[in-house]
């Protein structure tokens, strides 16, 4: 247990010794706000789970490299990893559509972590494997930060409409990593139509398309269904990434990459 997780905890035994102490003196009003409290004081300690990786900026030390189970996460099965590897109509591939192995890479545009990973691991990978042809990508949506989480993820897929999903997901992701940069959080306004349509415009996307598409909300039903999916196959946290079935939790660096890679270009 880490020394953040053992703090949330003993916060929680004080409450719930409080709220016997309460309902001893038959406070009718006390113990309903300090459960509420506790409540909140336990969810904080679940929604960290979620995260797994470095930290926002590049300054953060990232985590050590790790391929497979991370955390005691239960490795997910063969027939599981199957499923996930199975490309479908909407993934997008970066690279060579016969490249020998697979990255899928399930995140969201708002978490500090895949923004690290997009800034940090990424263009290595990209330059070393997608660019020789032996690595292709796959983004998939796990939008579960909150509404705008929900808007970038449609405003991709409406980008993907037009054969561009990855260059506008390039586009998100730089633009987030500089929010971050000067101290912007997850849902701070950030992400709104404005942003989605001049971003449309310096990938070169056809603004009143686009403009449709989002204004519509055409793709929130696929959105919500990808990660419906994606917890149905066990993911819970982002980025989460398979390399031809390989799990990897986190923001990674580029050697944990390069060892999955290599292992299964060898397989």
């Amino acid at each position: 247990m880490s020394t953040e997780e053992h703090k949330i905890e003993e916060e929680i035994k004080e409450v719930g010794a409080a709220v016997e102490k309460a309902v001893e003196k038959k406070d009718r009003f006390l113990p309903i706000s300090i459960l509420i409290a506790a409540i909140l004081i336990g969810g904080a300690l679940v929604f960290s789970s979620l995260y797994h990786g470095g930290g926002t900026g590049a300054a953060v030390t990232p985590p050590a490299p790790a391929i497979g189970n991370q955390g005691g996460a239960p490795a997910p099965s063969a027939t599981t990893t199957a499923a996930i590897m199975q490309l479908g109509t909407r993934d997008a591939i970066l690279g060579s559509a016969n490249a020998p192995v697979t990255i899928v890479e399930y995140g969201d545009y708002q978490c500090p972590y895949c923004a690290q990973f997009f800034a940090q691991t990424e263009p290595s990978i990209i330059s070393n494997y997608v660019n020789s042809g032996k690595v292709r990508m796959v983004f998939r949506n796990f939008a579960f930060l909150g509404a705008e989480s929900t808007a970038a993820a449609e405003a991709a897929e409406c980008a993907e409409d037009q054969n561009k999903l990855w260059a506008y997901h390039d586009a998100l992701y730089g633009a987030k990593v500089g929010d971050e940069q000067k101290g912007g959080t997850e849902d701070d306004g950030f992400y709104n139509r404005a942003l989605f349509l001049k971003l449309a415009g310096n990938v070169g996307l056809d603004i009143p398309t686009f403009t449709s598409c989002i204004d519509s909300n055409k793709y929130a039903t696929q959105v919500a269904k990808e990660q419906a999916a994606a917890s149905a196959a066990g993911v819970g946290s982002t980025p989460t990434f398979y390399v031809n079935g390989t799990q990897i939790l986190g923001a990674e660096p580029y050697a944990s990459f390069q060892a999955a890679i290599e292992s299964a270009l060898q397989s």
